[in-house]
């Protein structure tokens, strides 16, 4: 069995801010890493899925608020409950655009910055980074 992979946007502050709660608090067997550092390949991501939500490659793929549940049920039992819960009918529903608005509003948030609420290839622009 492979490692499951969770992969997130790491030149996003509250992104990044938030995968070092997950590594801190939330006992995951999976490979947490920014999609800066990842071999998207290897993982049969792209960098528009990348930059769309965060990421969950293992036995299964997902994305957004699917992704974050897989996290949590791979935590054990308390997270797994909470993972489990999040992919109730109901809930799952509205998790969507809940993850949506915080996603457009990432920049806003504890730990966001500007940069957070822009695409890579902008970034690169405005960062001087070549792609």
């Amino acid at each position: 069995m492979t490692t499951p992979t969770f992969v997130y946007d790491g030149d996003c502050s509250f992104c990044t801010s938030c995968a070092e709660f997950i590594e801190k608090r939330i006992p995951t067997h999976a490979r947490v890493i920014p999609w800066q550092f990842a071999d998207l390949d290897a993982l049969g991501l792209t960098v528009d899925e990348c930059e769309e939500a965060v990421q969950w490659v293992g036995t299964s793929r997902a994305s957004g608020p699917d992704a974050i549940a897989l996290l949590l049920r791979d935590a054990g039992r308390f997270w797994h409950l909470a993972g489990g819960a999040l992919q109730l009918g109901p809930v799952r529903l509205a998790a969507w655009p809940a993850y949506r608005w915080i996603a457009d509003h990432r920049h806003l948030l504890p730990g966001g910055t500007a940069a957070c609420s822009l695409p890579q290839a902008q970034r690169d622009l405005l960062y001087g980074k070549n792609s």
